[in-house]
């Protein structure tokens, strides 16, 4: 998935981008409202994890840009405020999941996966084609029976193409997905990760390059 993180306290922002950089999410971060509402113009995400006490342009009115916008984006607010009144207000704008600081790790990224599953059409929580089977929740993929050990580019990158389920899906695509906004588009990035997905997964070659479009499993 494709997460912006927004966060005013530089560390801490950091650490969640690393985390989720982890589990294989493609990750920007912003640390005040307006950097926010710019990357959310020009990028599409699957979730934001927003802190509500922004400075500049206030987390509540990003929220409120993002909704009116019919946008499929998912928010995750984040607050020090835990007062069920805080929590109810922040729900009531429009985010659609809230946690209060501290918080661990582990359950801010369950709930980023949560709030990914339903930012895009439903997929079975086990993506399988042409003998291929990707368990995102335990990060496995094996071919025929055999397990394949992927990098973190490599697996984002065939989750999307079996989440395609046979459609063409084009190296732009793969890109945004897969990469955080700092990617450059012409680095031939997707093509080198596809090469080595191609290999790994072995033979009879599943993974097809449509000629001008992009690829596909077919």
């Amino acid at each position: 998935m494709r997460v912006l993180v927004v966060e005013d306290e530089p560390m801490l922002a950091e650490a969640i981008a690393e985390w989720l950089r982890e589990d294989a999410h493609a990750v920007d971060v912003a640390h005040d409202g307006g950097g926010a509402l710019d990357r959310l113009a020009v990028n599409d995400y699957d979730v934001v994890v927003l802190d509500r006490d922004l400075p500049g342009v206030h987390g509540d009115d990003v929220c409120r840009e993002l909704v009116s916008s019919s946008s499929p984006t998912r928010v995750l607010m984040l607050t020090a405020a835990a007062e069920v009144t805080d929590r109810v207000a922040g729900l009531t704008i429009g985010a659609d999941d809230y946690l209060a600081k501290p918080f661990a790790f582990p359950e801010l990224a369950a709930r980023i996966l949560s709030l990914g599953r339903r930012a895009r059409p439903a997929a079975p929580p086990v993506l399988s084609r042409a003998g291929i089977t990707l368990d995102p929740a335990r990060h496995e993929v094996f071919r025929d029976g055999r397990y394949v050990p992927l990098s973190k580019k490599e697996f984002a990158v065939l989750a999307e193409l079996l989440r395609a389920d046979g459609a063409t899906v084009s190296a732009e695509f793969l890109l945004e997905k897969a990469w955080d906004e700092n990617a450059d588009p012409f680095t031939g990035a997707v093509r080198l990760t596809i090469l080595k997905l191609r290999r790994k997964l072995g033979d009879p070659p599943v993974v097809e390059t449509v000629t001008g479009v992009g690829y596909r499993i077919t």
